[in-house]
């Protein structure tokens, strides 16, 4: 189901797990997303 995330708070997302050290997990659910909606968004940049 689409939540309809801004494009802000995926820019802060993608951010965060790239340069946090965190766990994508641990971020997806600090941020009150789903994680492979953080995956989906971050494939672009580790394929």
């Amino acid at each position: 189901m689409a939540t309809g995330y801004t494009e802000e708070f995926r820019h802060d997302a993608v951010r965060i797990a790239t340069t946090s050290g965190l766990t994508r997990p641990q971020i997806a659910s600090d941020m009150g997303g789903g994680l492979s909606t953080l995956n989906k968004w971050l494939l672009p940049i580790f394929a």
